[in-house]
C-alpha cells in the first residue's frame, strides 16, 4: 500500500545532501578534465540530468562552452556523446547566453580532414539550428558537404539541411534549387534521392516557394514511378500541404486518386495513413465528395487491412464538423432519409463483420452521426448503434487478447457516447451491460464496471432491483488475491456506490467487508474507502479507513488516514439531519465540528515539505467554517424567540429612520452572517483559483461549495435585509446545463428548492417572523443533508504544474538588502522554468506567466521629504509566454525615499482559455535606498551653513558624467 501511495504521499526526501549547482557543475568538470576516456564520457551523459535539475541560463551556459571545448579537442566517439547530449537538451538551448563563442569551438571542427569529424559537426550545428538560423558560414559549410564524396557527411548535410530549413527562410529558398538538381541530377543515387525528397516538406515558409516545392514533388511522383520513390514523394508531399494549409483540398483529392487507381498495398496504406493525418488536422477541409469518394473505395475494396484503414479515417471525421457538412443538403435538393447515404451503408454493413476492429469503426461512426446530427430523425440510425454495439460487447467480452479489450474500450466509450446525446437508450445498454457482467472475463468486466459507472453518474438509471444482480456478482469473485480480482472489487464498489447513493443498507457493507477481508490488500481496502467518500457513502468509507490505520508504515500515511477516518465520521454525523427540528441539528453540527477539528490536526500532520497538501487544508478549513457559520445562523434565526425585540423597537426604528430596527438584534446578527457567507464564497473562489492542477469535477465541487454560501446570503438579502430590491433572476438555475454526478444533482435540486422557497416567501410577511427565520434554518439543513463529496485532487494528483522564479540581482543572504543609490533605478530580472509532472498539460495547459512585483517600504531612514505619491510605491505586472517552459523579463523600479524596501514577485499563470490561476510562488527581497553621494555633501553643507563652492560644484558635476 505504502509504495502504490508514494505518488500522492511523497517520501519526506531523506537521504543523502543534494549537491547545489556549481558544486555539481564543478564535479563533472573534473570528470571531463580527467585523462580516461570512461570518466569523459560518463561526466558528457550525465549533463542532461544536470540540466533538467538546474534549469537557469546561467548553469546551462557554462556547461554547454564546457561542453564545446570536449567537442573541439576530444576524439569522435567524444564529440557523439556531446552531440548526442546537444539533441537531448535542445530545449534548453536557447538559454546559452554566449551563443558566439559556442559556435565557433563547434564549428572549428569543420575543416577537420577527417570526414567523420566533419560529419559530427554537421549534425551539431543541424542540432543547434533553432538558435542559430541565418549563420551564413554554417548555411555555406552545409552547401559544400552536400558535395561531397563521403556517404556519411553527405547524410550528416542532408540531416543539417532539413533542420536549418525548418527554421530559416533564407537558407531554406537558397538549397531548394540545390535539392531539385540532386533529386533530378541522374549521378544522384536513388537512396540518397530517397533522404534528399523529405527536406522538401519544410519549404513553406511562403506560398512561392511552396508552389515550386509542390511543381518539383509533382513532376517526381510522375517521373519516378517506383513504390519507395511514391511513397516518400506523397508522404512529403501531405506534410507539406499541412503546414502551407493552401492546397490540402488538392492534396486530399490526390491522395484519393492514388487509394483509389494505384493497385499496389503500400501505396494504398501510405494514402490511408496521409488521409488520417489530413482528417485529424483540418476534417474542415474535406468536402462531400471527398467523403463519398472514401466511402465508395472502402465499400469496393476486397481487403479487410485496407478497409480497415480507411473505416478509421471516415470515424475520425465523423466525429468533427465534416459529418454536418457530409449530411447538409444542398439548396433545392431534395431531402434524402439518413440511411440512403453511402456513409451509413457502408457502417451499418460493418457492424456485424468478422473482423472486430471493422466493426467497432462501424459502430463508432452510427453513434457519432446520432450523436452530431440530433436534428435528423435517426431513430433506426440509434436503434442500429445500439445493436452493433451489444453484438460487439457479447464478442468482446469473452475474448481476454489485447485486440479485444482495445476493442471494448472502443463499444464502452461508444455506449456512454450514445446515453449521454440519446436518454431513452440508457435502460437497454444499462441491461445488456448488467447480462454480460456474469460470464465476461475479469479484464473485460473492470471496464464494463468503469463504463456501468460513467453512465451511472451522467443518469439514475441502476434500480435497486439491478443491485441485487451486482451484490451476487461481488459475492462470486473468487478468493484469489490476482492484481486483476482486485481492480474487479475496486471497479464493482464504485459501481455499488453510485447506484445506491442515497444510503447504503447495512447487507450491502457486510458484503463488501467480508470481500475485502477474504480476498484483499490494503491497497484495494484503501480505493474503495477513497471511492465511497467520492460518492459520499461516508459511514463506509469511515469503517474502512479505521481498519487500515494500523497496516501503514509510515506515521505520515497514519495521520493521514486518521484526518480521512475523522472526516468521514463528521459528514456522517451530519446525516441524522431532520428538517424542523433545529436544536438537534445544532448538536449534529457541533459533533461533526468536533471530528473535522480532530482531522484537521492530523492531516496537518500528515503533510510533508515535498507533499504540503495545500489543496486538502484549504478545502477542509473553509468547509470547518462553513459549518461553523451555519450554526451560527441557526443560533440567529433562534435568537427571536430567546431576545424577543423590546417594546421601544419601533420607536427606535422610526427615530433613526432604519425600519430594520425595529426586529431588534437580530437584524444586526443576520447583517454579520450574511457577510460571513459572502467572505466564504470569496474564499472558495480564491481556493478554485490556486487549482491549476485539479480535475473539473474537484473544481465544480468547490464551486458547487462557493455557489451554496452565495444561495444563504441571497436568502438573508432577500428575506430579512432588503426584500425590495431582491432580483431571483440571476440566480435561476439553467436548466439545460449537464449535470456531471449525482452529488451535483442533488445540490442543484436543493438549490432551486430553496430559491422557490425564498421567493414565495419574499415580500408576502414583512420581516423578521418566524416564517423567514424557518426558511433560512430548513435551507441550511438541506444543504447539509446532501453527503458531501470529496473528490479526486483530495486524494491523487494526475496532472502536476510548479513555476520556479530566480531574481537577479539576488543577494548572498536572504535576509540581506540589495543596496541602491535612490537617484538610480535597479533593473530586477526575473527569470522562471515551468515544472511539469509525468501528464503535462493533462487538464489544462499554461498559455502565458503573469508575473506581479510590488514594493512596500518597510523602515525609513533620514528626513521626511515631500515625495510625489506616484514614487512611494513600484506596482507593476506583466505577461510573459514560456518558450520551452522557460521564461524571462525585466522590470525597472524607482526607490526614491531613503530606507528599507521589501519587493515581493509573485506569479500566477494564465490557461489556454485566458483564466487566470493563482498559482505563486511568491518570492520576496529587500532592497536598501541610500542617499547619493553628491546629494549626500550637499545637505551637509546646507546644514553647516556653507554653500557649496564652484570648484566643488563643477567637479561634481563632471564626475557625473
Amino acid at each position: 500500500m505504502a509504495a502504490s501511495a508514494k505518488s500522492f504521499l511523497a517520501d519526506a526526501g531523506y537521504g543523502e545532501q543534494e549537491l547545489d549547482a556549481n558544486s555539481a557543475l564543478m564535479e563533472l568538470d573534473k570528470g571531463l578534465r580527467s585523462g580516461k576516456l570512461g570518466e569523459q564520457c560518463e561526466a558528457v551523459v550525465r549533463f542532461p540530468r544536470l540540466f533538467q535539475k538546474y534549469p537557469f541560463p546561467i548553469l546551462i551556459n557554462s556547461a554547454f562552452l564546457k561542453l564545446a571545448d570536449v567537442f573541439r579537442v576530444g576524439n569522435n566517439f567524444l564529440r557523439l556523446c556531446v552531440l548526442k547530449v546537444t539533441q537531448q537538451s535542445e530545449k534548453h538551448l536557447e538559454k546559452i547566453l554566449n551563443v558566439d563563442e559556442f559556435v565557433k569551438r563547434v564549428f572549428s571542427v569543420i575543416h577537420s580532414n577527417d570526414p567523420v569529424a566533419r560529419a559530427i559537426t554537421l549534425r551539431m550545428l543541424g542540432s543547434m539550428a533553432s538558435i542559430i538560423p541565418e549563420r551564413k558560414n554554417a548555411h555555406h559549410s552545409i552547401r559544400q558537404s552536400l558535395d561531397s564524396h563521403d556517404n556519411v557527411e553527405v547524410e550528416a548535410a542532408i540531416f543539417a539541411a532539413a533542420n536549418f530549413s525548418a527554421q530559416s527562410k533564407d537558407f531554406a529558398a537558397g538549397i531548394c534549387n540545390k535539392i531539385s538538381e540532386m533529386i533530378q541530377g541522374l549521378a544522384t543515387p536513388v537512396d540518397l534521392k530517397l533522404k534528399l525528397i523529405p527536406i522538401l516538406q519544410h519549404m513553406h515558409h511562403d506560398a512561392s516557394l511552396a508552389s515550386s516545392s509542390r511543381q518539383l514533388l509533382q513532376q517526381l511522383v510522375t517521373s519516378y514511378p517506383s513504390t519507395k520513390m511514391v511513397i516518400v514523394t506523397l508522404h512529403t508531399f501531405t506534410l507539406l500541404a499541412a503546414s502551407s494549409l493552401v492546397d490540402i483540398p488538392k492534396q486530399i483529392q490526390l491522395l484519393l486518386q492514388y487509394l483509389k487507381n494505384d493497385p499496389r498495398k503500400a501505396v494504398k496504406r501510405l494514402a490511408i495513413q496521409d488521409l488520417k493525418l489530413l482528417a485529424n488536422k483540418t476534417p474542415h477541409t474535406w468536402s462531400r465528395e471527398n467523403i463519398q469518394a472514401l466511402c465508395e473505395s472502402a465499400l469496393h475494396t476486397p481487403y479487410d487491412s485496407l478497409k480497415l484503414g480507411m473505416l478509421s479515417v471516415l470515424s475520425v471525421l465523423s466525429g468533427t464538423i465534416a459529418i454536418k457538412q457530409y449530411f447538409s443538403t444542398a439548396p433545392g435538393a431534395a431531402a434524402t432519409t439518413a440511411r440512403s447515404f453511402d456513409l451509413v451503408k457502408l457502417a451499418q454493413e460493418c457492424c456485424y463483420h468478422n473482423n472486430r476492429g471493422i466493426a467497432a469503426h462501424g459502430v463508432r461512426i452510427l453513434t457519432n452521426i446520432s450523436a452530431s446530427c440530433q436534428e435528423k430523425d435517426l431513430l433506426p440510425l440509434e436503434q442500429d448503434a445500439g445493436f452493433g454495439l451489444e453484438a460487439l460487447l457479447v464478442l468482446c467480452s469473452q475474448d481476454d487478447s489485447p485486440g479485444a479489450q482495445a476493442t471494448l474500450k472502443i463499444t464502452l466509450t461508444c455506449m456512454v457516447k450514445l446515453v449521454k446525446c440519446r436518454p431513452h437508450l440508457s435502460q437497454s445498454v444499462v441491461e445488456s451491460l448488467l447480462t454480460q457482467l456474469h460470464s465476461a472475463q475479469d479484464a473485460a468486466r473492470i471496464l464494463m464496471c468503469h463504463c456501468l459507472a460513467a453512465i451511472a453518474m451522467q443518469l439514475p438509471v441502476l434500480a435497486d432491483g439491478m443491485l441485487g444482480d451486482l451484490m451476487d456478482l461481488y459475492k462470486l469473485i473468487g478468493r484469489s488475491a490476482t492484481d486483476k480480482k482486485q481492480e474487479l472489487l475496486v471497479s464493482l464498489a464504485t459501481v455499488i456506490f453510485v447506484s445506491s447513493q442515497k444510503a447504503l443498507s447495512s447487507e450491502i457493507k457486510t458484503v463488501i467487508k467480508q470481500q475485502l477481508e477474504n480476498a484483499s490488500n490494503g491497497w484495494t481496502a484503501y480505493r474503495i474507502a477513497r471511492q465511497a467518500s467520492r460518492m459520499g457513502s461516508h459511514d463506509m468509507a469511515r469503517e474502512l479507513y479505521q481498519s487500515l490505520l494500523t497496516q501503514v508504515a509510515s506515521e505520515h500515511f497514519y495521520f493521514w488516514l486518521n484526518s480521512l477516518k475523522e472526516f468521514s465520521h463528521a459528514e456522517q454525523c451530519l446525516t441524522g439531519l431532520q428538517e424542523d427540528n433545529y436544536s438537534s441539528a445544532l448538536s449534529c453540527i457541533a459533533e461533526a465540528l468536533k471530528s473535522y477539528h480532530k482531522g484537521i490536526a492530523s492531516l496537518t500532520a500528515a503533510s510533508t515539505p515535498l507533499n504540503p497538501l495545500s489543496f486538502q487544508c484549504g478545502f477542509v478549513k473553509l468547509r470547518i467554517d462553513l459549518l461553523q457559520a451555519f450554526s451560527q445562523l441557526i443560533c440567529t434565526c433562534n435568537s427571536l424567540k430567546t431576545s424577543p425585540p423590546p417594546a421601544i423597537a419601533t420607536t427606535i426604528a422610526m427615530t433613526s429612520g432604519n425600519d430594520l430596527q425595529r426586529c431588534g438584534r437580530i437584524s444586526n446578527q443576520m447583517k454579520h452572517s450574511m457577510e460571513e457567507f459572502r467572505s466564504l464564497a470569496t474564499r472558495y473562489g480564491e481556493l478554485y483559483q490556486a487549482s491549476f492542477d485539479a480535475d473539473s469535477a474537484t473544481l465544480r465541487n468547490v464551486e458547487l461549495q462557493q455557489q451554496s454560501c452565495l444561495l444563504i446570503s441571497h436568502a438573508i438579502e432577500a428575506l430579512i435585509l432588503d426584500p425590495e430590491s431582491a432580483n431571483f433572476q440571476e440566480y435561476s438555475s439553467n436548466g439545460t446545463a449537464q449535470v456531471e454526478s449525482e452529488y451535483e444533482r442533488r445540490m442543484m435540486s436543493v438549490f432551486n428548492h430553496v430559491l422557490e422557497e425564498v421567493e414565495s416567501l419574499n415580500r408576502k410577511y414583512a420581516p423578521v417572523s418566524y416564517l423567514h427565520t424557518a426558511c433560512l434554518c430548513n435551507a441550511v439543513i438541506a444543504l447539509l443533508k446532501v453527503p458531501l463529496s470529496f473528490q479526486r485532487y483530495f486524494f491523487q494528483k494526475l496532472q502536476s504544474t510548479s513555476i520556479k522564479l530566480a531574481l537577479s540581482p539576488s543577494p548572498r543572504n536572504p535576509a540581506e538588502p540589495i543596496a541602491v543609490q535612490n537617484n538610480q533605478q535597479l533593473a530586477l530580472k526575473v527569470e522562471g522554468v515551468v515544472q511539469h509532472g509525468s501528464k503535462p498539460g493533462l487538464f489544462r495547459k499554461i498559455q502565458s506567466v503573469c508575473l506581479n512585483v510590488s514594493s512596500v517600504l518597510q523602515s525609513k531612514s533620514g528626513q521626511d521629504y515631500k515625495i510625489p505619491i506616484d514614487n512611494m510605491t513600484n506596482e507593476m505586472e506583466q505577461r510573459v509566454e514560456p518558450h520551452n517552459d522557460y521564461f524571462s523579463t525585466q522590470f525597472l523600479l524607482n526607490f526614491v525615499i531613503l530606507g528599507t524596501h521589501n519587493i515581493t514577485v509573485e506569479s500566477s499563470v494564465i490557461d489556454s482559455n485566458g483564466i487566470v490561476w493563482k498559482t505563486g510562488p511568491k518570492t520576496t527581497i529587500f532592497v536598501k535606498s541610500l542617499e547619493d553621494p553628491y546629494s549626500q555633501q550637499v545637505r551637509l553643507q546646507q546644514q553647516q551653513g556653507q554653500p557649496p563652492s564652484q570648484q566643488q560644484q563643477q567637479r561634481t558635476a563632471y564626475s557625473r558624467f
